[in-house]
């Protein structure tokens, strides 16, 4: 995801414009006046988008008129700029007024991902003192930039959110008719994966490492040795576990959505969401599993660790563990076999609840908005 913010950040501060910054404030509610707070977003309707558009129109709720999403933030006035990722913040850092208080998201990232990432890190550590706060979603991000050095008075830890009254739970007739859109054979457990994983735009073909496509790609194969399964998956550039499904006879079936919202029957169809990311910010789909019933598999990266307990409200494949593809195999066949999954989900739900967006607009607006309008 980061990737292509980066590059999508380049390229809107090479075209922006003013029909660039209305086409931003349409994403956000506009307001009559000028909103004191502006948060930068892409255009490519994806993660940093939806967050923009969810904490701007939570907070308008409360506050009428003080935010909206732009494209073009070198257009803005005296205020609050919130940039949605690190990178997003460093493409338009010189092309912005210090008059404005400067807020960035930083979704996830570390030197081990590669050395256009550490290098990346190297600036954006370097950009710290410009900053007023820098908003991480996880505990395992927070801690990281304190090793860094961030000082812990610009860090504010707020989640990722999900919409807790579009994902929820449905019937069994819900799923039944899911699993049936989804052609989900009977007698097979249906296991998802809805995320980007490849680079790119196009076919996907080349992994995107971070995303864990190869861990995704054995631990389903070798669960599929033992139960028949079948994989639903969504979201673009998918052609590497693809191929790699093919390769090892596991059916497979790739939903292009018109409508995001249509994700919700996505989630309903499955018994299993498996996330195998090596690194994360969130990411949404664990969090939009959990609101809608979806027993989750996950690596102990981005939020899992603060969302899910291992057993109770999901299954978190050790750290120690999170590179082995038979160990997440494992932890599959473990949560399959769980005696109470109802209680599980209800358990996964309530857990989720803390990153509703409605309560994470307002935490961006009481902990990060308000102090520092008011200084």
């Amino acid at each position: 995801m980061l990737g292509t913010a980066r590059a999508i950040a380049r390229e809107t501060l090479r075209s922006a414009s003013a029909a660039a910054f209305s086409a931003g404030h349409r994403a956000g509610i506009i307001a009559s006046r000028t909103p004191s707070v502006q948060f930068v977003i892409e255009p490519q309707d994806w993660a940093i988008r939806r967050l923009g558009e969810s904490v701007c129109n939570g907070a308008n709720a409360l506050r009428p008129g003080i935010a909206a999403t732009t494209l073009a933030p070198h257009r803005t006035f005296d205020g609050l700029l919130h940039f949605g990722s690190q990178y997003m913040w460093l493409a338009w850092r010189r092309h912005v007024s210090r008059t404005n208080h400067l807020v960035t998201s930083f979704l996830h990232g570390k030197p081990q991902d590669g050395p256009e990432v550490a290098r990346h890190i190297d600036n954006f550590l370097a950009s710290v003192p410009d900053l007023d706060r820098i908003v991480v979603s996880n505990t395992l991000v927070n801690n990281r930039l304190r090793t860094w050095g961030v000082p812990s008075t610009k860090l504010v830890q707020i989640p990722l959110g999900v919409d807790t009254h579009a994902f929820v739970p449905g019937t069994a007739q819900d799923r039944a008719v899911a699993r049936r859109q989804f052609t989900v054979p009977d007698d097979h457990v249906c296991i998802g994966s809805f995320q980007k994983d490849g680079v790119g735009w196009g076919d996907g073909m080349v992994p995107k490492p971070i995303k864990g496509p190869d861990l995704f790609v054995d631990a389903v194969a070798s669960v599929h040795r033992q139960r028949p399964v079948y994989i639903l998956l969504t979201g673009p550039a998918r052609g590497f576990v693809k191929e790699g499904l093919s390769r090892h006879g596991v059916p497979f079936h790739h939903e292009y959505l018109d409508d995001y919202r249509q994700i919700v029957d996505c989630y309903r169809a499955l018994d299993i969401y498996l996330m195998t990311s090596r690194e994360e910010g969130g990411p949404l789909a664990v969090m939009e599993s959990m609101a809608t019933g979806t027993p989750v598999v996950s690596t102990p990266v981005g939020m899992a660790p603060d969302l899910i307990t291992d057993g109770t409200s999901g299954a978190l494949v050790s750290p120690d563990l999170a590179e082995s593809a038979t160990a997440i195999a494992d932890k599959i066949l473990e949560l399959l076999a769980h005696p109470d999954l109802d209680a599980l989900t209800a358990a996964a739900r309530d857990a989720v609840m803390v990153a509703d967006w409605g309560t994470v607009a307002v935490r961006h607006l009481k902990e990060v908005y308000e102090p520092l309008l008011t200084e």
